[in-house]
């Protein structure tokens, strides 16, 4: 009898053993979902966590935009909602709602470049022109200096973080012309404005490569970081991670990897500003 009870002890610990092993490992795993803006930050920073920092991690980076990782946040299905926008006072009542006590962690600063395919010969456009192409008022290049041509226009689509802080600070309370082009990324708005003769688009920073499109200037300012750190640059954001409640164990360390030295030069790197 006492033997089959040592047996039965030892099985057990075994197996608590085993399932403290399964649980230690389970709490390594981070999701991340949200902001196509902010995807090459997480995918970068979670790529150099994973090979460097801690090689048990296993860090999941997905896009969908702003408002889907505020969301998954809220609805308990990512550990950080990524964001190019902050979070709508309609959203926080909705997280508090369901018991969700939602926490912004501010990352790196980025500006919002408006872009215009290579055929278009200007080089820049004051805010309210911008918001005059965007609100519908303006519906030719040559209304703004440009050539007698339609004006093709290209916005990302309402779930994006890049269209909410473009809406607010350009269009303000107008609403967005309603025969506009709708995006789901800012690679996709890239591409877009790249291949379509006449047209213009905005995109965060970092994605700002290709030699198809050109970024004009806002009431003769450059999209730069030295004027986006100088508040000149009057398209400018941050870019923030959302979580809920006070950042803990291991989604805590990664956070701190990202606002160390090393994570923003990653940011840097990826083409965007540090803190």
């Amino acid at each position: 009898m006492i033997k089959q009870l040592k047996k039965i002890f030892i099985y057990s610990g075994a197996f608590s053993l085993l399932f403290l092993s399964v649980s230690c490992e389970k709490g390594k795993n981070i999701s991340i979902t949200g902001s196509t803006t902010v995807l090459p930050i997480a995918q970068s920073c979670a790529e150099y966590y994973m090979y460097n920092i801690d090689k048990k991690a296993k860090i999941t980076v997905s896009g969908g935009g702003s408002g889907v990782g505020i969301a998954a946040i809220i609805d308990g299905k990512a550990d950080i909602g990524s964001s190019s926008r902050k979070i709508k006072e309609e959203e926080i009542n909705n997280a508090k709602n369901k018991g969700v006590n939602v926490n912004e962690i501010i990352i790196a600063l980025d500006g919002i470049a408006v872009i215009v395919n290579n055929g278009v010969n200007l080089t820049n456009l004051t805010m309210e022109e911008l918001k005059g192409i965007y609100n519908g008022s303006v519906n030719n290049w040559k209304q703004v200096g440009g050539e007698d041509k339609q004006i093709i226009v290209v916005s990302r689509d309402t779930s994006s973080g890049t269209y909410g802080s473009f809406i607010e600070m350009v269009l303000h309370k107008d609403k967005l012309r309603s025969d506009a082009m709708m995006v789901s990324s800012n690679q996709a708005m890239a591409t877009t404005v790249s291949q379509t003769p006449f047209s213009i688009g905005y995109i965060g920073l970092g994605f700002l490569n290709s030699s198809k499109i050109k970024a004009l200037k806002i009431n003769e300012v450059e999209a730069s970081e030295s004027n986006i750190k100088n508040n000149t640059y009057p398209i400018s954001r941050t870019l923030q991670m959302y979580i809920n409640g006070n950042p803990q164990g291991d989604i805590k360390k990664f956070l701190d990897f990202i606002l160390s030295k090393k994570g923003q030069e990653l940011i840097e790197e990826s083409g965007y500003i540090k803190l």
